[in-house]
């Protein structure tokens, strides 16, 4: 193996100092004399040792200078070189891109994640070819904000898309204005791949903003599907899923061949039929699946925890209603469970069926494959059902990535930084060759699999620091928020070589504050704190300790937990402000 420049500059001046030094400390010895010398040699002799060893000093001085110069230029060269490499990499064809988009999907519903039930083999096997990410979680829990965040790269508190097929509501002189999908249409993720990467792009299936969309602008193929299970289509009845799948291969095979693409696969499943008593309607080959399986009931599926939610949870919630929908009883949970999973299963059908069609057309080697969904679901946990809140089931959503460029060694691993769905369209703008815009508030997650990860981005950068050669200068202009006050830097927002820490989550209200209320929070891995805006009500969870977050400890006279409960208070008012500002940040 080849010894790096900077390694022989390092030896060789080592050598020749010790070098110099034993002359050196020849040269001391000689000039320790006395008018009589010890061995009966003359001063002049001494003088003339002296001179001689002066002569030599010099010598080797300029011998390690020049040594010394032509090893720094051959290692300013040789920085020049890798400096080239890292900047203009091997270029390579573009690569292609497919999100797997489900729906009402939380993070533990795949065979991979350790659920003894759900059978999800595609998805399993994905996860072993890529990184399933653990704790993945959504700014915003309900299907049309999460959407308008992928599509946006923002926060609710900036793209403002808060009820579906309005947006905000603004009133303005009395006059009262539905402002429907606010960001620029020349600034979402469709246009900027169409019009800007020059992709060929591609939506099967849902869209979930029911609001326009300029057609041309955004999309070369446009299908939405919303809000049925089963459909009488010209002589066929269809399940959503065998339509979604149907759709996303009509769009691979008629595509623009000299193109790249970009397909979004946005499946309904495992969205239940609001308002229908049977709630979720698999296909008819899925109903021998699960027969015999018996579906775990969760430990906070409880009165107890029912009873330990905030005094304004009523049986008007909206959550109640629907645990009354699905699980008010054993039998009731086990039926609704066990097709919710014979949904899942479908959705990892339908993608193996997908990938096997770019395999056949051999693009699978050259597509960035993506699977996540838009939000978790409760399924009985606090006796709720359904999303909204801030709790874990309902936040957190599966992310497996498998990316050509991926790193051999993080092939089959697991990550648990904190990524968000404000990632995935930094992440996919950037397979693209984009940057993303200002106003975009995640960052690109391929920096957690390639060249070596964030740690060795990190080390790369401090040895560059301390060398001649230059730092490397990042393009993506954004800025990060100042780290929290408390935990002494340990709690942030990330920066150029770490993963954030901590995020601000966020929930409007709909319709009235007992109906769904709204809800807010700051996230860590150790604590969570809850606010809830309508009735100004806080908790804080210890969820390293208390994972299923029974336990409030809000009222707790622990000066620990009084202490976080203040140091969080705090550092949520500055990221609520910051992601309600117009800063151009990554959060």
């Amino acid at each position: 193996m080849a010894v790096p420049l900077p390694v022989k500059l390092a030896i060789l001046i080592s050598v020749l100092a010790g070098s110099l030094l034993v002359m050196l400390y020849r040269v001391h010895q000689a000039t320790q004399f006395s008018s009589v010398d010890p061995r009966g040699d003359s001063p002049v002799e001494n003088a003339r040792e002296l001179d001689a060893l002066n002569t030599k000093t010099k010598h080797a001085r300029r011998m390690m200078k020049e040594k010394r110069d032509q090893i720094e230029r051959e290692a300013e060269e040789n920085d020049e070189t890798i400096e080239a490499e890292e900047e203009e990499e091997e270029p390579r064809k573009p690569m292609n891109i497919v999100l797997f988009y489900a729906d009402d999907w939380r993070h533990d519903t795949l065979g991979a994640a350790g659920n003894p039930v759900v059978k999800t083999p595609v998805l399993d096997a994905l996860a072993k070819e890529g990184v399933r990410f653990t704790e993945n979680c959504v700014t915003t829990s309900i299907c049309w904000v999460s959407r308008a965040t992928l599509y946006s790269g923002q926060y609710l508190a900036r793209h403002h898309f808060e009820m579906l097929g309005r947006g905000r509501t603004v009133e303005v002189n009395g006059t009262k204005t539905e402002m429907k999908f606010e960001v620029p249409q020349n600034e979402t993720i469709y246009s900027l791949l169409k019009q800007k990467a020059g992709y060929s792009v591609g939506h099967s299936g849902k869209l979930g903003l029911w609001v326009p969309m300029d057609d041309a602008l955004n999309f070369d193929f446009f299908i939405d599907e919303d809000g049925w299970h089963w459909r009488q289509l010209g002589n066929r009845m269809w399940h959503i899923t065998e339509k979604n799948t149907a759709d996303s291969l009509r769009y691979l095979m008629t595509r623009d061949k000299t193109k790249p693409f970009f397909l979004n696969v946005a499946y309904f499943a495992t969205h239940a039929v609001d308002g229908n008593v049977k709630q979720y309607m698999p296909q008819n080959e899925s109903m021998s699946m699960y027969v015999n399986d018996t579906i775990p009931i969760p430990k906070t599926a409880t009165d107890e925890a029912w009873q330990k939610m905030p005094p304004f949870f009523g049986d008007y919630n909206e959550g109640r209603t629907r645990w009354r929908w699905r699980f008010d009883n054993y039998s009731k949970h086990q039926t609704m469970m066990k097709n919710y999973y014979r949904m899942a299963t479908e959705v990892d059908t339908s993608v193996g069926i997908i990938l096997k069609q770019l395999e056949q057309s051999g693009e699978l080697n050259n597509t960035l494959i993506i699977f996540t969904t838009d939000n978790g679901n409760f399924h009985a946990e606090h006796g709720l059902a359904d999303k909204w809140y801030p709790h874990q089931e309902s936040i957190r959503v599966p992310l497996i990535i498998k990316d050509p460029r991926m790193d051999p060694e993080f092939r089959g691993t697991t990550n648990s930084e904190l990524t968000l769905n404000i990632d995935l369209t930094a992440t996919i703008l950037a397979a693209a060759g984009l940057e993303p815009l200002p106003s975009m508030m995640g960052r690109d997650m391929s920096v957690l699999y390639r060249k070596g990860g964030l740690e060795k981005s990190a080390e790369a950068a401090a040895v560059a620091a301390q060398s001649r050669r230059k730092a490397h200068t990042p393009t993506d202009k954004r800025q990060y928020p100042q780290p929290a006050s408390d935990g002494e830097g340990k709690y942030h927002s990330g920066s150029e070589y770490s993963w954030r820490t901590e995020f601000f989550y966020e929930h409007p209200m709909h319709t009235n504050p007992s109906y769904i209320p709204a809800s807010e929070a700051l996230v860590r891995k150790d604590y969570k704190y809850f606010y809830w805006p309508n009735f100004r009500y806080e908790q804080l969870f210890d969820i390293r300790n208390d994972p299923g977050e029974m336990n409030d400890l809000f009222n707790s006279t622990n000066p620990v937990h009084q202490r976080k409960l203040k140091e969080m208070r705090k550092r949520f008012v500055e990221l609520k402000m910051m992601a309600h500002s117009d800063l151009s940040v990554i959060l």
